[in-house]
């Protein structure tokens, strides 16, 4: 078993032709058995050697983490297809014959500098347009029930008092006299306040101050929008 030289085009061709119906060297997951092919190997594939170049390019991919890829590193010769054998240099050899050959594949530690900078930089880029999308604010929709003393009461003035109260995070909107029997009619309006600003207990407290027109407040409907 082996690829022949895989350093060479022709040991590459081999492995090329191994993975055109593979994912990995042995199994279905990278494991020591990728790590050992691809130790082994000078430079990338070129680019018509596409099953070589994607497996090559997935398996650097696990630079960080190849010492915890599952299996025992194996010699070459234990990989492969069957009738070829392994005639890879080692790297001692291949580095007394010329000493650019000895390349570190799986990158220097410049390089993990330089990924580790990428990745701050990306996080820190991640976090600041987090903080500037506006934090999203509960709001409410309430309809309250104003009850008038009788029927001599100037409802006009009652919705006028209601509407004067003046609050952050409080807005009124529509309203409607209803009629409650013995031709007394109360107030029926509705408002959007924010939670954290506004409550039922503080409108009811400032409503029921303008007490030559207002009898009593209740909560009708109460919606979280």
């Amino acid at each position: 078993m082996g690829f022949g030289d895989l350093k060479s085009a022709s040991g590459l061709k081999v492995l090329n032709d191994f993975l055109a119906d593979r994912s990995y060297i042995e199994g279905y997951v990278p494991s020591q058995a990728d790590v050992a092919v691809f130790e082994a190997i000078s430079s990338p594939p070129s680019g018509d050697m596409c099953h070589a170049l994607r497996w090559y390019n997935h398996i650097k991919s696990y630079q960080s983490e190849k010492s915890s890829l599952p299996g025992v590193k194996k010699a070459l010769g234990q990989y492969g297809p069957a009738g070829v054998a392994d005639d890879t240099k080692s790297p001692a050899a291949a580095a007394s014959k010329d000493d650019d050959d000895d390349i570190d594949l799986f990158g220097s530690d410049e390089e993990d500098e330089e990924s580790e900078k990428l990745k701050e930089e990306r996080l820190a880029m991640y976090a600041a347009k987090k903080a500037k999308k506006p934090a999203l604010i509960a709001k409410s929709s309430i309809l309250l029930d104003v009850k008038p003393w009788d029927d001599e009461t100037d409802m006009a003035k009652l919705e006028e008092c209601v509407r004067s109260i003046q609050m952050d995070g409080l807005l009124w909107g529509q309203s409607k006299l209803v009629p409650v029997g013995y031709g007394i009619k109360k107030l029926q309006i509705n408002c959007v306040v924010e939670d954290d600003k506004v409550g039922t207990d503080m409108l009811e407290e400032k409503i029921v101050e303008f007490e030559d027109y207002v009898q009593s407040m209740d909560v009708a409907a109460f919606n979280k929008i």
